[in-house]
């Protein structure tokens, strides 16, 4: 009887280099590289994969309350805009958004570089063939340019208009971060908001001690045109340290009789710029005797922008020299 014999599996010698084994241990190797590769491109693909989702789960639009409580839905980014109004545009054009405007206004003169943008007529009249012609996904107006059938056409044609509302500094720096976070410049427009409020703390800690002189504010002479009391000059002549004889006008931008500014004996006068006439009854009176009749910028005064806090430092250096 012959004596069978049994192969015992060689655990710890060398490896067999037979054919069949040779063949196994090629495979082996082909299947770990392939592995491996598979590995190397998951891992270069998952970051990739992780940034569409979040691309494709980003809104593509979005709903905000514009300063007159009106639910706007608008771009996440809006890249067209048109702003119907001065202080807007030199708004915009400080939060370094100049290359997203396609529209302003005839007004809209400042800063220079506005010359070269596409008008679509004034404050009062824009050409709503004119803005649609321009496709924008954001119009800007502001509540002084009182286009309330002209926001509801937009409206109809789903063209989003957002309406600005500053009645006083403080609003209007409200004003500039809420734009801010319209156009997705939220952190520019913190830092300009900022840095106004700063230069605004720095006049009233001048004026603070001083007296307040009366101040009578002069916006058109035929017939005399004032500033109420709910008007955001009259909180730019409180905040430079004066009091207006007019404080106490209901409207923004009342006619005022000469006898009232006569009487009221105002000790300084302010004019816009370009007036230089003075009429003959307020020569009586304390401001024009005294030599402290002044001429302001009107875009300083009449435009809630980031300029207005210049009116504010012109004014509390004449007020208070």
């Amino acid at each position: 009887m012959s004596k069978k014999t049994s192969k015992r599996p060689n655990v710890d010698g060398p490896p067999n280099h037979g054919p069949e084994s040779l063949g196994a241990d090629s495979g082996r190797k082909t299947r770990s590289s392939a592995r491996a590769k598979l590995i190397a491109i998951s891992c270069l693909l998952l970051p990739l994969a992780a940034c569409i989702a979040r691309h494709e789960q980003a809104p593509a639009t979005r709903v905000v309350v514009d300063e007159l409580g009106r639910s706007v839905r608008v771009q996440a980014v809006p890249s067209r805009i048109v702003s119907l109004a001065p202080s807007i545009t030199e708004t915009l054009f400080a939060l370094g958004l100049e290359s997203r405007i396609v529209g302003v206004t005839s007004f809209c003169d400042y800063p220079p570089e506005a010359a070269s943008i596409e008008k679509v007529g004034d404050t009062q009249r824009p050409s709503l063939e004119k803005i649609v012609a321009l496709k924008p996904d954001l119009v800007i107006i502001v509540t002084a340019s009182q286009l309330e059938q002209f926001v509801k056409r937009l409206d109809d044609l789903a063209i989003p208009v957002y309406v600005s509302n500053p009645g006083n500094i403080d609003s209007v720096l409200e004003s500039i971060d809420r734009l801010g976070e319209l156009t997705a410049t939220a952190d520019r427009a913190r830092e300009l908001s900022s840095s106004l409020r700063a230069r605004i703390e720095s006049v009233r800690a001048r004026v603070t001690p001083r007296p307040r002189p009366r101040v009578l504010l002069i916006l058109g002479n035929e017939p005399l045109i004032t500033v109420g009391g709910t008007s955001f000059i009259n909180d730019l002549i409180v905040r430079a340290g004066g009091y207006s004889i007019s404080s106490d006008e209901l409207n923004d931008y009342p006619q005022y009789s000469l006898e009232s500014a006569v009487a009221k004996q105002p000790e300084v006068i302010f004019l816009q710029s370009g007036e230089r006439d003075l009429p003959a009854r307020l020569k009586q009176t304390p401001a024009a005797r005294e030599g402290r009749v002044y001429q302001l910028d009107s875009d300083l005064l009449l435009r809630p922008g980031p300029r207005i806090v210049d009116g504010l430092e012109q004014m509390a250096s004449k007020i208070h020299p």
